[in-house]
Parts: structure tokens; C-alpha cells; sequence
């Protein structure tokens, strides 16, 4: 069944399609919609602009959000493929992603962390190109643009700034030139929400947007399925690295560089995910594009079919057990 990923047809993402629907099929059958939070006047206003079409439709909201999640596992297929991120293209990062946005069901509902995230992916697009850009200020200006409007949407995001700050040591020469262009992209966000908020007369929304909270282990509800995501999780990630052992040394520098980056996204995602705002119960969707791009690497093991075949069966039975044990 592996074999069916491996390959780059056009009829495996028709595949993908499926696989997500019937893993996501239970929020769909319970959809829900999504409320608006004190403090994040970018998301409500998202909302609000939605609702005037949908009138709070539940499962509008939640089909929504399962199809941008299907999405955003083609995108990091994408910039797997394009960044040279993997020995050869295949769609196994986007299963991955697929299978673990589906461990719990509060990944699937349409939230902030949805919307955070397509923020990252486009920056990761565009930093991972820093090394070969004919247009380096141009894309610079983007990437920055990206990592604001996400702090924009959830404060805790503020944190990517140092991811974007360490890829821009790594994949570019210093040049001041380039980070005062960088400076200004991560500013315009910043200033055009003020701008907006004040001719709106809503400017003291901006005194309520910074909020932070210790949210993680503040409560175990369900310590069955945190023991079975945190112990398949930490095995999965552990046998991507594994793979990648066999990979990277062969990788040019860049891609290299292209990885430690993905790795502080990784951190930086765990640190948002644990100290953002309790009104977000979704928060550790933050993580999983960086975890799905480590775990992808052990699905591609060749050389070892028997290894990347208990891979893809181990993550398909962590996935089971998990929708399991949260509803247990």
C-alpha cells in the first residue's frame, strides 16, 4: 500500500482526498462552529466577513477547514519537492500531515492555528528559496510579511520571529540593507492592523491583543490518549531522523541549513503551542507541518522496505488509537 504514495501520479492526491475524508469523517458528522475570541480582532474579523455568507454554518466551518487542512498537505508536499527537502518527491509528507491532523478532533474544526499556519507555510516557502532568490528583498520583504501576520492572528506567534531571524543568518550573507528591508515587511502587518482598528474606531482591540498563558499539561483529561500521541509521536519522529541520517550527509549545504531551520520551527511551534492563549483549544496544530516533514522521511526509506512499511502501518494504527482513546 506504501507503494501508492511513493509515486509522483496526479491520481495519488485524488488517494490523499479519500484518506482524508474518511480519518476526518467524525467531524464532519459532529461539525461545529467556530466562536470568536477576546483579543484577536484579525480572526473575528474573518469570521465575521464568513458569516455574512454562511450564517454560522457548522458544517460549512468544518468542511472548510478539512479541505484547507488537505490542502496544506499538498503545499508542504510542494515545498518538500521544491527545496530538495527529500531524496526524491513523493507525497509522504503530505500523508503525514493528512494522519496527524487526524490524531485528535479539535485539529479538524476551523480555528486560529488553521490560519497560522498557511501564515508559516508561505514564510517556510520563501525562506527555504533565500539561497538561489534573484529577487532576495522582494522575497525577504514576503517572508517577513507572512511571519507577522501570523503574531498578528495569535500573539504567541511573535516567537517565529526568531525562526525567521535564524533563517535569514543561515540561508542568506549578512547584508543591513536586506534586514532593514526584513524589519519593514514584519512592521506592515503590525501597522495596518493599528491603522484599520483606529479608522474603525476599535483601536483599543489593540491593548487586548497581547495574551499569553501557560496552557500546557494545565489539565489532563484524557491521559490514555496523551501517553498513546506523546509515545507514537516521539517514535515516529525518532525514526525520521533516522532515515534522514542516510540522506543528509549526501545534501548540499543549503539543504542542510534548510532542515536546522525547520527544526527551530519545530521548537518555536512547541513553545507557541504551550504558552499561547487558553481560548485556543486547538493550539498544537501549530507543530504538525514540521513534525509531518520529519516523519515523512522514514516513509522513504528504500533501502530498508521492511523499516518504512511498520512506519506507515505503526502510523496508521497510532491514528486509530488515538480517535479511540479521545472518545473513550
Amino acid at each position: 500500500m506504501l507503494h501508492l504514495f511513493r509515486n509522483k501520479s496526479p491520481y495519488t492526491v485524488l488517494i490523499l482526498l479519500i484518506v482524508a475524508l474518511l480519518l476526518k469523517s467524525g467531524v464532519l458528522a459532529h461539525p461545529q462552529a467556530p466562536a470568536r475570541l477576546d483579543g484577536y480582532f484579525l480572526y473575528n474579523a474573518v469570521i465575521g466577513l464568513l458569516n455574512v455568507v454562511v450564517r454560522g454554518n457548522a458544517f460549512f466551518y468544518t468542511f472548510l477547514a478539512v479541505i484547507m487542512l488537505f490542502l496544506q498537505a499538498l503545499y508542504i508536499n510542494a515545498i518538500t519537492t521544491r527545496h530538495r527537502l527529500s531524496l526524491r518527491p513523493t507525497y509522504f509528507p503530505a500523508l503525514a500531515y493528512i494522519l496527524f491532523t487526524s490524531i485528535h478532533p479539535a485539529f479538524n474544526y476551523f480555528g486560529v492555528p488553521v490560519l497560522v499556519n498557511w501564515c508559516m507555510l508561505i514564510g517556510m516557502d520563501i525562506w527555504l528559496g533565500f539561497n538561489h532568490s534573484v529577487n532576495p528583498r522582494k522575497n525577504l520583504f514576503n517572508a517577513a510579511f507572512a511571519v507577522s501576520l501570523a503574531a498578528v492572528l495569535h500573539f504567541a506567534g511573535v516567537g517565529y520571529l526568531a525562526v525567521f531571524l535564524g533563517a535569514l543568518l543561515l540561508l542568506r550573507p549578512y547584508n543591513t540593507g536586506e534586514l532593514i528591508v526584513a524589519g519593514m515587511g514584519y512592521l506592515t502587518p503590525l501597522y495596518f492592523s493599528a491603522g484599520i482598528l483606529f479608522i474603525v474606531d476599535m483601536l483599543p482591540e489593540l491593548a487586548r491583543w497581547p495574551n499569553l498563558d501557560f496552557t500546557i499539561m494545565r489539565r489532563v483529561d484524557a491521559p490514555v490518549y496523551l501517553g498513546i500521541a506523546l509515545g507514537g509521536a516521539a517514535i515516529l519522529v525518532a525514526s525520521g531522523v533516522y532515515a534522514m541520517q542516510q540522506y543528509l550527509p549526501k545534501a548540499t549545504i543549503y539543504v542542510r541549513r534548510g532542515w536546522m531551520t525547520i527544526l527551530f520551527y519545530l521548537i518555536m511551534s512547541v513553545l507557541v503551542a504551550a504558552l499561547g492563549d487558553v481560548q485556543v483549544n486547538n493550539a498544537w496544530l501549530f507543530t504538525i507541518p514540521a513534525l509531518s516533514m520529519f516523519i515523512a522521511q522514514g516513509f522513504m526509506l528504500e533501502k530498508s522496505k521492511w523499516f518504512s512499511n511498520f512506519i506507515f502501518y505503526f502510523s496508521i494504527i497510532l491514528v486509530l488509537a488515538c480517535q479511540w482513546a479521545v472518545n473513550k
